[in-house]
């Protein structure tokens, strides 16, 4: 068991290694609070869209409640990408933690759709920092040439987190209520808070002081790879928005298990598409990832049974779950260390513009299917056969940068 240390200089033997090595003291310890923040993240997330059917939502206003974080986390983009680069990260996703603390107690005490708004509000500030802070925190300890084996393991702290949370969380709805698993959550936040005070990182050398620029927030270099991921992004959004409401139409029980089997997936799929990523080329994994997520929403369109289901979440596993740390790779790659905040940055940009989007429109279709005379379920099967356009549309992307990114990379 790795013990969080306060550690102000590495010795030579430890510099060296941690050159070499994936798996170094600082790369456990930012695994670890990575993992209990997904975890009460996810106990969460799963929760929401359910919570706000059960007050009386309609499809359409579930996907706004799925997707509305993304205006505050969009809103404080402009902020976090200098902040990161120019402040210590260690502190800043301290802060951000405590902040996302804070938005589950808020759930916790909903009653209406309209604190929950808030609550989802106050969440996305949060995650405008956490996930590029993390992105950044792990690339810098990461050696160069294993960057896509390690931002794929960094990575399976959330894989596992999706594997256990959403199931705790729904199992914890059914048993104490929605408020107080929100409550846990919180908890597990908390913890999450606490241990990132045990993380001790050099602050970055302050050539000038502390100002918002274009350049700071947003790196030309990764900006086609943003909107790659608002489509993919945008596409994934809508099946952890939908996909439990639509098993349970189907009457399918324990559809939670939906999440484990992905997490189950995860955990093969990215540790070996990560080794061959780093020998063979990150387009090597990108383009067959991103035609296999395409026939997850095909399979779960046609799902009717649990099987069915769980086959669909291996296809999305090793369709979305590869394309994502790869593509976040190519963003670190792309751009200096210390641009990095910058470059995740960018690319979260374009993961909460696809959150805000897409499950908004997805819900508005489901609902005109609805009017127009269709079943609820039917307006869910043409809602997940639509979301492969927006996949194929980051896949055309793609394929038209390929040449230019791979000269670039080398």
């Amino acid at each position: 068991m790795v013990l969080f240390k306060k550690k102000r200089k590495e010795t030579e033997t430890d510099t060296v290694q941690e050159n070499t090595r994936i798996w170094t003291k600082s790369f456990i310890n930012i695994f670890i609070v990575h993992c209990v923040m997904c975890m009460g993240t996810f106990m969460g997330n799963s929760l929401i869209p359910k919570y706000a059917d059960f007050l009386g939502a309609s499809a359409t206003v579930v996907g706004v409640v799925s997707g509305i974080f993304a205006v505050t986390a969009l809103g404080v983009r402009p902020v976090a990408g200098p902040a990161i680069d120019y402040f210590k990260k260690d502190r800043l996703l301290s802060a951000a933690l405590g902040v996302l603390t804070l938005a589950y107690i808020v759930y916790g005490c909903a009653g209406n759709i309209t604190v929950v708004i808030i609550a989802r509000l106050l969440q996305g500030v949060a995650m405008g920092f956490t996930g590029p802070l993390g992105l950044a925190l792990a690339s810098d300890i990461l050696p160069r040439d294993k960057m896509a084996s390690g931002i794929g393991v960094y990575s399976l702290g959330q894989a596992v987190s999706t594997a256990i949370g959403p199931l705790i969380g729904l199992k914890l709805a059914e048993s104490v209520g929605y408020n107080m698993a929100f409550f846990i959550g919180a908890a597990v936040l908390g913890c999450s808070c606490g241990l990132s005070l045990c993380l001790h990182v050099e602050a970055p050398a302050k050539r000038e002081r502390f100002k918002i620029s274009l350049d700071k927030i947003l790196a030309p270099e990764v900006i086609f790879l943003s909107v790659i991921m608002l489509f993919l992004g945008g596409a994934y959004a809508c099946i952890s928005s939908f996909i439990v409401i639509y098993g349970e139409l189907c009457g399918v029980e324990d559809i939670a298990l939906f999440f484990t089997v992905y997490a189950i997936s995860l955990l093969v799929s990215r540790p070996f598409t990560g080794k061959i990523s780093d020998k063979y080329g990150l387009d090597k994994t990108i383009v067959p990832g991103m035609l296999i997520f395409g026939l997850a929403f095909l399979l779960i369109s046609f799902s009717r049974s649990l099987p069915m289901f769980l086959l669909a979440s291996v296809f999305s596993a090793f369709g979305y779950g590869v394309c994502q740390p790869s593509i976040q790779t190519l963003c670190m790659q792309l751009v200096p260390s210390e641009r990095r905040g910058a470059a995740g940055n960018t690319n979260y940009i374009g993961v909460d513009t696809g959150h805000l989007i897409m499950p908004t429109l997805a819900g508005m279709l489901v609902t005109h299917v609805q009017k127009s005379g269709g079943s609820e379920i039917s307006g869910y099967t043409v809602m997940f056969w639509v979301m492969m356009i927006p996949i194929g549309i980051a896949l055309a992307i793609f394929l038209l940068q390929r040449k230019k990114l791979l000269q670039r990379i080398k």
